[in-house]
């Protein structure tokens, strides 16, 4: 049986979550792929721990001072690194190191963090292609709910006309918070930071900039488009949802609409048109209906016409379920097998 290594070079809640979800897993790899998958380093900022024999869940909290960063991680002989650090989209770090040095090596790479993708993605793109390893995004472009998936499989072929998202769960709490309950911003915003899905400090969500760097990343990564990191700063329109106002949503309600704080993709000739903004939606509309910390994604194309996906997942676990899955895409092309419908599990 093939051996297959991996490395987590980020360990907060994500990769922590990612690490406990790989080792429960492994008999499904075994049995579904004939790999023995080991998790064979995990690393933050300043610690780290690696055994080439695999680790297990309960040497997980036993980290060591010093062991940490690329080079690190290369020396545990990883054949795959999954990259869960925190994300810094104005400098790439801590994460663009990793994925740089993993794809020059020719190590398929999982991204989970945003930062390095908006800053660097072309350059990370021309280095899996000149080595030849996989980069693979899933987690960073919305988690659970299905995006690049869409793009890459379902609607494979299809011309993009237009893409709208959802991308955010802690706006669309409180942008339904104050809709549903006729309560101000900050008191969402309060509410949102207690139960602890908001952040202390909330802007990048809050001023649009979470979404704007899914949007970015769905672009490039899922259309092959190459959208400058500088947009993200100039000529990408990025407005938030800090000013929306009680008599604002009155008025929308009063109408029938719904708001929401919307991603865009438009394709005119050849052009890409992108924003983030407020929409507002009638009732008739899937949009409209999404709720609380749901996320949603609507794709029109040519020939499939419109498909509209709705979801979310509990985390860390959703996002580190969806790093598993471009996991289990490396392994069907690793294998050179497709998965059949009579080895899923029951």
């Amino acid at each position: 049986m093939e051996t297959l290594k991996i490395a987590i070079a980020g360990f907060g809640g994500v990769g922590r979550a990612t690490a406990n979800l790989l080792l429960s897993r492994r008999r499904r790899y075994r049995d579904v792929y004939g790999m023995d998958v080991r998790l064979v380093a995990v690393c933050g900022s300043r610690a780290g721990l690696a055994d080439a024999a695999g680790l297990e869940a309960d040497r997980l909290d036993g980290l060591e001072p010093g062991l940490s960063g690329p080079d690190f991680i290369a020396a545990s002989g990883a054949d795959i690194l999954i990259e869960a650090g925190p994300s810094d989209f104005r400098t790439g770090g801590p994460g663009l190191a990793y994925i740089r040095a993993a794809l020059t090596a020719g190590r398929d790479t999982i991204v989970i963090s945003k930062g390095a993708l908006v800053h660097s993605g072309r350059e990370l793109r021309g280095l899996a292609r000149a080595s030849g390893a996989r980069l693979k995004v899933s987690g960073a472009a919305a988690a659970a709910l299905p995006t690049i998936d869409l793009l890459d499989h379902s609607l494979l072929g299809c011309t993009v006309i237009g893409v709208e998202g959802i991308l955010n769960a802690t706006t669309n709490y409180l942008l339904d918070a104050m809709t549903a309950r006729a309560i101000g911003f900050e008191e969402a915003l309060a509410e949102a930071q207690a139960g602890a899905f908001a952040e202390a400090d909330p802007r990048n969500d809050t001023e649009g900039w979470d979404t704007a760097s899914k949007l970015l990343i769905l672009a490039n990564f899922g259309l092959g488009h190459d959208l400058a990191h500088d947009l993200m700063m100039s000529d990408l329109t990025v407005e938030g949802i800090q000013s929306v106002t009680r008599p604002q949503i009155e008025a929308w309600r009063e109408r029938g609409l719904v708001p929401k704080l919307v991603g865009s993709l438009a394709s005119e000739d050849g052009a890409i048109r992108a924003g983030v903004g407020i929409r507002t939606y009638p009732l008739d509309d899937p949009f409209a209906h999404v709720r609380g910390k749901n996320k949603a994604i609507r794709i029109t194309t040519d020939a499939m016409g419109e498909t509209v996906a709705i979801g979310s997942g509990t985390e860390p676990l959703a996002t580190a379920a969806a790093a598993l899955k471009d996991l289990e895409h490396i392994l069907v092309d690793r294998t050179a097998r497709p998965l059949a419908l009579s080895e899923l599990p029951s």
